[in-house]
């Protein structure tokens, strides 16, 4: 196992984490129960995975408390990440983002994983119904009573987390450290705008489904799509994506894995571990044979002409306004070549599109 810092924070955490959604009956990924969500928990502590993600409403918090009985006598030695915002009942009042919800939750999500403490505290998503300020102060709070020892976002556009940050340091609250998005190589819109923004702060990006619903497993093609009751047809949806665009990169992961007698999962985990700003990539295996294998993942060392050959079946072209920023900061700017000319080693980060004297 690999291990790296969590964001901007001197904590160290592995550099694949075990996901928790598929422990307990209420979500229809995976329904593990106790036995074998302990028999997993202890599977990944033994291969060096330190670093545990789950959320009070996976399963409406029975995820948490297999977890919790699970990890009995080993607590303190992983670091234990969790989130709030996402209805818990019918009760409007026990969901989002709130002062009431965020103080409630964080008990109950204290009680079901047995703990005192939880160390990365996760805002699962942007709520357009509260004020940013009475959530940001309500984490600082538990971060001062010592129930929270990190905050994070999830599933944030780039104007809403930039706008969280700016407040926070506005108000001296404590920061948001990480920031757990949606990444594969299906799914590279992360790379529009929301990778330089967490480069920009040293916000730590933690990947959920690296592996888009099971689809970059490479068992399913155009001839053998995925059959009824399979994760990727019970959840690819979720995470959607060009199919044909899809087949491209399984056919590329194929070959990538055959030369390192590899899985097309295996490989896939790596490319997105190799991605800037990345902290962790969160995997949510359903038996002890694929979270061996992708858990292997962080040791194997893609070729840069590997890399190369995922990067172009997967690419997705470059949106405005990234590529009028890329012409004018790397393509027209002089200062970028004088400043950082190994970035125009292989002929720079981006083509001069209007053929700039600077371009030579």
């Amino acid at each position: 196992m690999r291990y790296r810092k969590l964001g901007n924070t001197g904590l160290i955490v592995s550099g694949v984490a075990l996901g928790t959604m598929q422990f307990g009956g209420k979500m229809n990924m995976g329904n593990l129960g106790q036995e074998d969500t302990t028999r997993m928990v202890k599977l990944a502590l033994d291969r060096g995975i330190n670093f545990i993600d789950t959320a009070d409403v996976y399963s409406l918090g029975e995820s948490e408390t297999l977890v919790g009985n699970a990890l009995k006598g080993v607590r303190d030695e992983i670091v234990l990440a969790t989130k709030v915002r996402l209805p818990m009942s019918d009760n409007f009042n026990r969901s989002g983002a709130t002062r009431v919800n965020i103080m409630r939750e964080v008990e109950g999500s204290l009680r079901r994983l047995q703990t005192d403490y939880i160390d990365l505290y996760q805002v699962h998503g942007w709520d357009s119904n509260t004020p940013l300020e009475e959530t940001l102060r309500t984490l600082d709070d538990l971060v001062r009573q010592g129930k929270v020892r990190y905050i994070g976002l999830s599933n944030f556009m780039s104007w809403q987390a930039a706008t969280s940050v700016m407040l926070q340091e506005h108000l001296g609250l404590e920061k948001y450290v990480t920031a757990q998005m949606y990444y594969s190589l299906v799914g590279r819109g992360l790379e529009y705008e929301f990778q330089s923004f967490a480069e920009y702060h040293n916000i730590g990006i933690l990947v959920w489904s690296p592996l888009a619903g099971g689809f970059l497993t490479g068992k399913y093609s155009r001839a053998n799509p995925a059959p009824a009751g399979t994760r990727f047809a019970e959840a690819g949806s979720f995470v959607p994506f060009d199919k044909e665009m899809g087949y491209r990169v399984v056919e590329a992961l194929k070959e990538v894995a055959g030369r390192h007698d590899a899985s097309p999962a295996r490989v896939a985990l790596s490319w997105v571990l190799r991605r800037s700003a990345v902290s962790s990539v969160i995997v949510a295996a359903r038996n002890a044979e694929q979270l061996e294998d992708n858990i292997r993942a962080a040791d194997l060392q893609l070729s840069d002409d590997e890399v190369q050959l995922l990067d172009a079946a997967s690419d997705p072209g470059v949106p405005y306004p990234k590529w009028m920023v890329l012409q004018l900061d790397t393509a027209e700017d002089p200062r970028s070549k004088t400043l950082y000319p190994e970035r125009y080693g292989d002929g720079g980060p981006w083509k001069d599109l209007r053929r700039t004297r600077w371009s030579g």
